[in-house]
């Protein structure tokens, strides 16, 4: 994959880019809602932490097991029992910011045949550390802009 290197950087600055999201959002910014069924800042934020933690589980699968099966989970779910409305966020973006440095370490001492490896994903189908990298380099910076525009919603809607 010729755009590896982009990707793990862009992988790496992930934490960053949340953190930056959510500089200066009062509890009000972090709980306005955008809509009924969308997800207020506070909740993308520890949507990411546990999606982030999972990440790095499903890697390690990726890596150690022979074509192990990556279990997909229900997101809103997890929002509702986890009690994502309720909680502070620095926890949560200190374990973002963890399971990102503990994954790039990772990251920088694959191969090329370490990418190629591969599973099942029980709701994707076919999963490579590839197909992995993709999606979690993008992860991080497609849930900042949600957190931004979450925020920015007119507190009279």
């Amino acid at each position: 994959m010729s755009n590896r290197a982009e990707l793990i950087a862009r992988f790496k600055e992930g934490p960053e880019v949340v953190e930056k999201a959510v500089a200066g959002l009062s509890d009000a910014d972090l709980d306005r809602r955008p809509a009924p069924s969308e997800w207020t800042a506070r909740e993308v934020v520890h949507h990411l932490a546990d999606a982030e933690l999972r990440s790095t589980v499903r890697l390690r699968q990726l890596l150690a097991e022979d074509a192990p099966t990556i279990q997909g989970y229900d997101e809103e779910q997890y929002a509702r029992t986890l009690h994502y409305d309720r909680r502070s966020i620095e926890v949560s973006l200190a374990a973002i910011r963890a399971a990102r440095a503990s994954t790039a370490e990772l990251l920088d001492l694959l191969t090329d045949a370490d990418f190629a490896r591969t599973g099942t994903h029980t709701e994707s189908g076919p999963y490579s550390v590839d197909t992995w990298l993709e999606l979690y380099a993008a992860h991080c910076h497609d849930h900042a802009r949600q957190i931004i525009e979450a925020a920015a919603v007119s507190p009279t809607r």
